[in-house]
């Protein structure tokens, strides 16, 4: 895992950012208060079977695409979460979802251009899978380009589940970095980072989605959190 540094951004997107929907926003400032730990990668089929094998997580399937090294997939918000409380118990290490905020705060690792990198397209295929590169699936982790924080795949390869239900906008969204339960759709959960199967829009550091929690898809995955003592 890497830590990520406690700090502040602005979230959401500007309303002139190319490929932006309403959703994004209105653009706020969020304050990281203390640093955590974030899963260099998608946690991946390696990671997800072990699971599987020790009782805790359902079999899924990997669309013929290969385990290993790729990303989980096929797996529900409620899949994610008990990953996560599996890997808790079994290493006595507080892990979970990221917060949403927390989410776009790793992935954007102190820019505020479209992407990690920048705005240019052109060079979305040196950090991302994504429909102009990947085959049509997902793809192994780590194999591009990280971002500033260390982090590889925050755009594309797969979405990624977060902790907070959906919210139409950012209207009255905490400032705090936390997850924003207050008002929100508990049945439709937010996931972030677009996949292997969409285009530059999608995979924006500020994009987002808010699939039923009980999506299982091909598209969609995850990483995690962990809480660092003492900090």
């Amino acid at each position: 895992m890497v830590v990520v540094p406690a700090g502040k951004f602005t979230m959401g997107s500007p309303s002139n950012e190319a490929g932006r929907s309403s959703g994004e926003g209105p653009q706020h400032e969020v304050t990281i208060a203390s640093p955590f730990a974030v899963s260099k990668t998608e946690v991946t089929f390696e990671q997800w079977d072990v699971c599987v094998a020790a009782g805790a997580c359902r079999e899924t399937r990997d669309n013929t695409w290969g385990r290993g090294d790729r990303p989980a997939i096929n797996v529900s918000w409620d899949d994610a979460k008990r990953y996560a409380a599996w890997l808790s118990r079994n290493t006595g290490r507080e892990y979970r979802l990221l917060s949403e905020a927390e989410w776009e705060y790793a992935a954007r690792a102190g820019s505020q251009t479209r992407f990690s990198f920048g705005d240019d397209d052109s060079r979305l295929g040196l950090y991302a899978w994504y429909f102009g590169n990947s085959d049509r699936k997902s793809q192994p982790v780590g194999k591009k380009t990280a971002n500033a924080f260390g982090l590889h795949d925050m755009h594309g390869n797969v979405f990624e589940w977060v902790e907070d239900p959906w919210h139409d906008d950012y209207e009255g969204a905490p400032s705090d970095g936390s997850v924003w339960l207050k008002n929100g759709v508990p049945s439709r959960r937010v996931v972030r980072s677009g996949s292997w199967y969409y285009d530059s829009k999608n995979l924006r550091s500020a994009s987002r989605s808010g699939p039923p929690s009980g999506l299982r898809d091909g598209n969609v995955g995850f990483r995690l959190a962990r809480v660092l003592t003492g900090c």
